[in-house]
């Protein structure tokens, strides 16, 4: 694949600031007893410093293997290959493990999707924030705990000293995930990966969460990953999207390009599977995406979604190319057609 400069052109003409993360040609193998699993096949990203850059896909389409392998944290027989993975200037891919444990939750961090799997159950927060700063700071364990209340005062949880007593059991979801984002936060990083911050709360605390996290890039100016597959999510916070399918991004552009002008027949599926609010009737059938994913074992060839697809033609056995505009705009399909999508406005957004 060739190496795509994925960062949009800035809207007054001057060059665009260096990203702060640049990934080319990611690819996550995964060996099971059936043969390989290619779960993440030639990812290209850039994410500049104080952008929100939404990953957007359905379960198992490999958001969250790809934010792993930013990590570094795939499980042990995994294999990961990239021809770039940079980071503020660094190749990842150079440094050893303990490199890398200087790297992570320093200058990047990671929010993952389940907290009460996460936060060890065995340790009070307190422990588990302050061991954070610890390891990353030479301070000791007085300023370090005062960190961690400034920061658990910083993600709206009241009486955070008290709090530091606590277990992990002993927090609501909410209380938990907001945990986990000061956590992230202790060291200050450049960038946050939130893997799918809001899977299992309710609405309501989904509206916080998110509401949090901008006020948070705000403040800090730190640069977020969001990981979801809630296309209204991704219209809250987002500057730019890629939508993901079967290991791979099908179509990349701000938010605003996508909601407007969905140009990959599989993101135009999703938006016409999503009711629009003053358009959908009451009890109007919803669209749907016919057909399965297909297997990602052994050898892959041509288009992902040429089975599900209605444009489907011969030219579709062949790898798709990309096709881009000035202003970033790609889609990764042979009969990759412009135009707006009547369908496609934002969807509701009370998440």
């Amino acid at each position: 694949m060739a190496d795509r400069d994925t960062t949009p052109p800035r809207s007054d003409g001057a060059p665009s600031p260096a990203p702060l993360l640049v990934v080319r040609n990611l690819r996550v193998t995964l060996p099971t007893l059936g043969g390989d699993l290619h779960a993440v096949r030639g990812v290209d990203l850039s994410v500049r410093a104080g952008e929100t850059f939404g990953i957007v896909g359905e379960s198992g389409c490999g958001k969250s293997l790809t934010s792993l392998a930013l990590m570094n944290l795939l499980p042990r027989h995994a294999r990961r290959g990239a021809d770039r993975i940079e980071f503020a200037g660094q190749d990842l891919q150079a440094l050893g493990e303990r490199q890398m444990g200087d790297l992570r939750g320093n200058s990047m961090s990671m929010v993952f999707q389940q907290p009460m799997s996460c936060l060890n159950p065995a340790y009070t927060i307190g422990n588990q924030l302050v061991s954070v700063f610890r390891r990353h700071r030479k301070v000791g364990r007085s300023e370090a705990t005062e960190r961690a209340v400034y920061l658990l005062d910083k993600v709206g949880i009241t009486g955070g000293r008290r709090r530091l007593g606590q277990y992990p059991h002993q927090l609501s979801g909410g209380l938990r995930q907001r945990v986990m984002i000061a956590m992230a936060l202790m060291c200050e990083p450049d960038l946050i990966i939130a893997d799918e911050p809001t899977t299992a709360l309710d609405v309501t605390i989904q509206a916080q969460i998110l509401h949090l996290l901008a006020e948070l890039q705000q403040e800090f100016g730190m640069s977020i990953i969001l990981i979801t597959h809630d296309l209204g999510i991704v219209a809250r916070i987002a500057n730019r999207v890629a939508v993901m399918y079967a290991g791979e991004f099908v179509e990349v552009g701000s938010v605003d390009q996508l909601y407007s002008d969905p140009r990959h027949p599989y993101t135009r599926g999703l938006f016409d599977c999503i009711p629009q609010p003053g358009k959908t009737p009451p009890g109007a059938r919803l669209g749907f995406i016919p057909g399965i994913v297909p297997s990602l074992f052994g050898k892959t060839a041509g288009c992902a979604f040429a089975t599900r697809c209605a444009k489907a033609g011969d030219a579709c056995r062949d790898a798709p190319p990309w096709h881009g505009d000035a202003d970033g705009h790609e889609v990764r399909c042979h009969f990759a057609g412009a135009g707006p999508n009547p369908t496609a406005a934002p969807p509701s957004q009370g998440t």
